[in-house]
């Protein structure tokens, strides 16, 4: 029976009647000596305790889309079938354009929301480069299918779960196909195709999205496998102009470090309440030692390139949760590079999909516009002028001071949220100005 199937759903639904009746009714006419009377009763609150405890974690992880299967959830899962050593660009000297084109099937998804908004599909892939063997969900726009597009190719935007997380997240908890739909109709966001990878690759630990020989290939898996697989199945833009990638949490940080790490592959990349040093997942792979940490820290690539790469880059968080990273990068990012920064308050919704949930119509009208993609329509909601290099008056000495934060840890003294409305911070449409007065 499936972990986030409708079925477990309901049997855990019928197990908790069950034991909330079963003490009412026959707590009194329980028979035999004491010490059994006394056994089954305990044995009868503990069944009661027990199913009510599985009913709300089974609410909780269809919510949030925590853990996809029971291999996950009991930490035996494993899709890396090998992970040689790849090299600093992640190819393994391969000649990707040489590669045999890989062709895969896909079919309908089951779970909350997989079925709306013209319905989510997913493929089995085994990684030609990566040796990662995992799903891989595609949800096409609207546009796609309709004759007078039949020619058109379209963006692609890759999206990332925090972990735990499945990838259905995006999907089933954030519902991006059903918040973008409309605008995509309207022509307020570009027509997307959205790509969901597995990133929850090895039982028990946060790849960190990072190459580490022997024991995961996870940058090339989401660099050079899926975007191959996507391209070679569907009538994708060539990168790096026509992709993005995006995430929350730990997806945050995957988001920033591959398109810092591989501006060749990707023009933008979104980060929600994500961090730069791979130690802010204590389980992460790319926190076991100091050279990983620094391989794999956006901050730091960025900071030490010779050649600012040309990216754009949009970070929204609340104090301690994101925002210092993201001015910390705002703060050593050159032409062409661009940085957006978006201060969430307290209030908005803590580390949650209820923070994260109403940021993506603007995160995506972010995309549209940063992507050169539908300029006569799109309108950019997101943009309170901020690029790399022309930092708010009022938030230039935070952003020194979060440099240096962000490199030993400390939380500078974020600005506040006076003067800025929930929707507005939510959205990421609050003014820098506003939200730099002081508590």
């Amino acid at each position: 029976m499936s972990l986030t199937g409708t079925p477990f759903l309901y049997t855990t639904i019928v197990l908790s009647v069950v034991a909330l009746i079963l003490p009412l009714v026959l707590w009194s006419r329980l028979q035999g000596p004491r010490p059994l009377r006394t056994a089954a009763r305990v044995l009868m609150l503990l069944f009661t305790q027990g199913t009510a405890v599985t009913l709300v974690f089974v609410l909780v992880n269809n919510q949030n889309n925590l853990y996809d299967n029971w291999a996950d959830l009991l930490g035996t899962g494993d899709h890396v079938q090998q992970a040689a050593d790849l090299g600093k660009d992640g190819t393994g000297g391969m000649a990707l354009r040489s590669l045999p084109k890989v062709r895969q099937v896909f079919s309908p998804t089951d779970g909350p929301g997989m079925r709306t908004a013209g319905g989510v599909r997913v493929t089995q892939l085994k990684g030609q480069v990566s040796g990662v063997n995992a799903e891989v969900y595609v949800w096409l726009p609207p546009q796609y299918g309709e004759p007078a597009y039949r020619n058109k190719k379209f963006p692609v935007v890759e999206l990332l779960p925090g972990y735990p997380g499945s990838a259905k997240a995006w999907f089933g908890s954030l519902k991006a196909h059903e918040q973008l739909l409309p605008l995509m109709r309207s022509g307020q966001v570009a027509p997307f195709i959205l790509v969901a990878p597995r990133t929850n690759l090895l039982a028990g630990v946060d790849t960190g999205c990072a190459n580490i020989p022997g024991q995961v290939n996870a940058d090339s898996w989401l660099s050079v496998d899926v975007p191959k697989m996507v391209m070679d199945n569907f009538r994708t833009q060539p990168a790096p102009q026509g992709w993005a990638v995006a995430g929350y949490s730990a997806g945050a940080h995957c988001a920033l470090k591959l398109a810092v790490a591989h501006p060749d592959r990707y023009r933008a990349a979104v980060s929600m309440s994500g961090y730069n040093d791979p130690i802010g997942e204590r389980n992460s792979l790319a926190a076991q030692s100091p050279g990983l940490r620094a391989a794999n820290n956006p901050y730091l690539l960025l900071k030490r390139r010779a050649v600012p790469p040309k990216i754009a880059l949009y970070v929204s968080g609340e104090s301690g949760d994101g925002y210092q990273g993201g001015v910390a990068l705002e703060s050593v990012a050159k032409a062409p590079t661009t940085v957006h920064v978006v201060f969430l308050p307290r209030s908005a919704g803590g580390h949650t999909m209820a923070l994260w949930r109403p940021q993506v119509p603007a995160v995506f009208r972010w995309l549209t516009l940063q992507m050169g993609q539908n300029r006569a329509r799109g309108i950019d909601h997101s943009i309170a002028g901020t690029t790399a290099g022309t930092t708010a008056g009022a938030t230039a000495g935070a952003a020194a001071e979060s440099m240096a934060g962000s490199a030993a840890g400390t939380t500078p003294r974020p600005p506040s949220s006076d003067g800025s409305t929930h929707a507005a911070l939510a959205s990421g449409t609050s003014s820098r100005a506003g939200a730099g007065r002081k508590r």
